[in-house]
């Protein structure tokens, strides 16, 4: 694809790298990259994809832009509260690079579409928060020999690998998730909004080395970033045999998103954040947000045991008494609520959404 006077003028910096140049400077403008979540990762790697020119960028996401994403969203503005991740992204991404193409796709990425979407670009980057996501993508990429570039953040730490069909992948690495509930998420333990700019820009990085066909791509390597110390290492690590996906018996022919932590889901009786002023008249709260958490606000009266601390502190609840289990968005919660019913709490109710749910419907609760 040739360029423009403006368009070279443009990339110029670029092109005075000899492992680019004018050659590689048109390959990406002749390249297709999706990225898969426009959250904090996508943030700064649908910008930097932008900026360097790559042809063609797809946005998966549907989800709309919440105030809180705006600590490290850094492609949003708080004009955006209330828009579409996908769209609002894809307007920011014209506003960057007006010769690029964006499609904006404000759909959940699932088996019914994975291996569609995946088959239109040349490279795949993983910006999703979820388990079921991330092995979709993963499956999706390999069955049509797609590169999936992966990412993860939480609090203070990042990984960064690239998975590929002929090198170990996503499963080699993780065979199976961790037990639904056991891995708090963002939303839950917090984030440093700068990691996501950090990790994510090295994501776009590793994306660019792959369509540029230069450097050495993190393949069959896992960087590790510690922010807080400020140091990265290297896990390296083979392929692994016995793998579902890529292992010499793959039983894994179709992309399929697992079923993580749906069974627990359905088990768990639930009530509405509206319901919970009415019922706290006959139930108490058991809070098991962890101490960091409880000065967002708290609900008197409630009963604070940290998730982290509930195997060891179930003497000191009444199994005959009748709880609403809550946290901040629902995920430990439900976590525990399984764990009392499993020591024999019969009496024991999820507050659907958590404590920020609740907070959306009375102003006067300070949470945040």
């Amino acid at each position: 694809m040739s360029l423009g006077p403006r368009e070279l003028r443009r990339y110029s910096r670029h092109l005075l790298i000899p492992e680019v140049g004018l050659a590689g400077q048109e390959r990406l403008a002749g390249a297709r990259a999706l990225v898969v979540g426009a959250g904090g990762l996508g943030s700064p790697a649908l910008q930097y994809l932008a900026a360097a020119g790559v042809g063609r960028i797809g946005i998966v996401d549907d989800d709309v832009v919440d105030e809180t994403n705006l600590q490290r969203q850094t492609i949003f503005g708080t004009e955006d509260i209330g828009k579409r991740k996908a769209e609002a992204a894809a307007q920011r991404v014209h506003a960057i690079n007006p010769f690029v193409a964006v499609d904006p796709l404000a759909l959940r990425f699932d088996e019914s579409n994975a291996r569609e979407l995946v088959a239109l670009y040349d490279v795949v980057l993983d910006c999703s928060d979820r388990f079921p996501t991330r092995y979709l993508v993963n499956d999706a990429c390999i069955l049509e020999g797609k590169p999936d570039v992966y990412a993860s953040i939480f609090r203070f730490d990042g990984q960064v690998g690239v998975f590929t069909r002929d090198a170990p992948c996503y499963r080699c690495l993780y065979p199976e998730p961790p037990p639904a509930g056991s891995v708090p998420t963002c939303a839950e333990g917090g984030v440093l909004g700068v990691l996501a700019g950090i990790v994510g820009a090295w994501q776009a990085s590793e994306a660019l080395k792959l369509l540029l066909r230069i450097g050495k791509p993190l393949i069959g390597r896992l960087m590790l970033v510690d922010a807080l110390d400020g140091n990265t290492r290297e896990v390296r690590f083979d392929r692994d045999p016995q793998c579902a996906l890529c292992g010499a018996g793959a039983t894994i022919r179709q992309a399929r998103e697992m079923q993580y932590g749906e069974q627990e889901a359905r088990d768990v009786e639930e009530i509405e954040p509206s319901e919970l002023d009415e019922t706290l008249r006959e139930w108490a709260l058991l809070d098991v947000r962890e101490p960091h958490e409880i000065v967002l606000g708290v609900i008197p009266g409630a009963i604070h045991v940290p998730a982290s601390e509930l195997e060891a502190r179930l003497h000191e609840l009444d199994s005959a008494r009748r709880y609403v289990v809550a946290c901040r968005v629902g995920a430990k919660s439900r976590w525990a609520v399984q764990r009392l019913r499993d020591a024999g709490f019969s009496r024991v109710r999820h507050l659907r959404g958590g404590l920020l749910a609740y907070a959306v419907e009375h102003e006067d609760f300070a949470f945040f």
